[in-house]
């Protein structure tokens, strides 16, 4: 199927590995030019090649920290210098941060740091040229509502598909659509450290009815979609991808 990608440009945040990593390899392969930005330059490096191998369009790489306070900004104007314009961006990078019933605020700060307001900010920063130019898709990467533990990016995660929900209503008569995607458990080293051994292969049995996690390409494909104007009727929606272990009806 033709999802009309092809000469499309896009920035995705956390590309170096993971879910990231996977969806900007398969936007290059569908056509698109992405600025992927992330911490590790070899793996960002890396991540050029194994696309180029593949036939894709090679990415432009910006390396920095997200976290760092003018990352927003430096990453904007990078893109839009190496892009020219942006009509994707996903909003990739967090990292999962477990704590206790009472913890130190530093580490709530850090997580909404990361994995809310950075967002956020290079939301902000790459919509005026979107908004000008009556088109564009956002695409949040959230994370599952249902932990039985506390876990403060799950928490900073649920705030972006609120922030997403009512960005959406705001931009549609601008022409641009805001989606979020909730990743069920998908094999990645920010989700096997808390697996060891046998308990990946009893947890999956027990909890998902497709009987394993999922895989980085499982959200890609997902992304991909959503990101194209085969989606052009979609906004303002979170689409799950979990296998089916979410447990509410709507």
């Amino acid at each position: 199927m033709d999802l009309y990608l092809k000469g499309k440009t896009a920035v995705v945040s956390g590309a170096s590995q993971g879910f990231g990593r996977a969806i900007t390899k398969e936007l290059a392969l569908e056509g698109v030019k992405v600025l992927a930005t992330a911490r590790n330059e070899a793996l960002l490096n890396s991540l050029k090649e194994e696309i180029a191998a593949a036939g894709g369009v090679e990415p432009l790489t910006f390396v920095y920290d997200f976290t760092a306070q003018d990352a927003p900004q430096q990453i904007a104007a990078a893109a839009l210098s190496g892009l020219g314009h942006v009509d994707i961006l996903v909003n990739n990078a967090g990292r999962s941060q477990p704590l206790e019933v009472v913890s130190p605020d530093e580490l709530w700060e850090a997580s909404f740091t990361l994995d809310f307001n950075r967002h956020r900010q290079l939301t902000q920063a790459l919509l005026p040229q979107m908004m000008e130019r009556k088109e564009g898709v956002i695409l949040n990467i959230s994370s599952t509502y249902e932990l039985r533990t506390l876990n403060a990016s799950a928490i900073a995660k649920a705030s972006v598909v609120a922030w997403a929900k009512q960005l959406a209503s705001e931009l549609g008569p601008h022409g641009i659509r805001v989606n979020s995607i909730q990743p069920g458990l998908i094999d990645t080293n920010n989700i096997r450290r808390f697996f060891p051994g046998d308990e990946r292969r009893q947890f999956a049995e027990r909890e998902i009815p497709l009987g394993d996690f999922g895989e980085p390409q499982d959200i890609a494909n997902m992304a991909v979609f959503l990101a194209s104007p085969r989606a052009r009727y979609i906004t303002g929606t979170v689409a799950v991808v979990d296998g089916g272990m979410r447990r509410y009806p709507f």
